[in-house]
């Protein structure tokens, strides 16, 4: 490392540095993948020696399961931000929370770390289980309930809450697959936007009394 390099470094406030590190590796994993992807070519891609990500990150499982805590592990904290603060009728609130994932899947690089997961589950079942635990049996309890509520109250009819809110997630995993896979190889662009927002009308005419 250069003289200008270790300035460089040093000038950076220590609390941005593992955003910073987790922004390389997402980059790298989603460029290379998982297992092609060495502690060195992150600290390469973030700036720093490799001893500096290892201040932070002690392997690159680490990194990963760090980026299925900030990434998604923040989009379930959304929803239910959105799910505690909402009252009134249930149709309004999947419809927003299906926009912001919809968002989420078009402008950051969420499509890709779903990828990563899935792609490296079987290799690192640790990875798989966090997703799990973290994301999957936080998120579906979480429209489970919406839908609960909207049986409820009379607005949607008495459908299986646990079959409905796989339903209503499951177009946004296509998505996934669309983006990071299909469109790579020369499938036309999704409008994920659009896509979340026809899928919404066909999903809630289809639960409603």
């Amino acid at each position: 490392m250069t003289d200008q390099s270790v300035i460089k470094s040093r000038s950076r406030r220590p609390e941005a540095r593992p955003t910073e590190i987790l922004a390389a590796a997402l980059e790298l994993f989603a460029e290379k993948g998982f297992s092609a992807t060495r502690m060195e070519d992150v600290a390469a891609r973030a700036g720093l020696s490799k001893a500096g990500v290892y201040l932070y990150f002690k392997d690159k499982t680490a990194l990963l399961k760090a980026l299925v805590n900030e990434m998604a592990g923040a989009n379930i904290g959304v929803a239910r931000g959105i799910v505690e603060g909402h009252q009134g009728p249930v149709s309004p609130l999947i419809a927003t929370i299906l926009a912001f994932i919809a968002r989420q899947m078009r402008h950051t690089r969420f499509p890709e770390l779903i990828k990563i997961v899935i792609s490296e589950s079987r290799a690192h079942p640790d990875v798989g289980q966090l997703y799990l635990d973290s994301v999957v049996r936080q998120g579906l309890p979480l429209f489970e309930g919406l839908i609960r509520r909207g049986i409820a109250s009379g607005e949607f009819r008495a459908v299986d809450p646990a079959f409905a809110a796989k339903a209503m997630i499951g177009p946004m995993l296509l998505a996934v697959i669309w983006k990071t896979v299909l469109e790579p190889i020369g499938a036309e662009t999704l409008d994920i936007e659009a896509y979340a927002a026809q899928h919404t009308d066909i999903f809630l005419k289809g639960i409603s009394t």
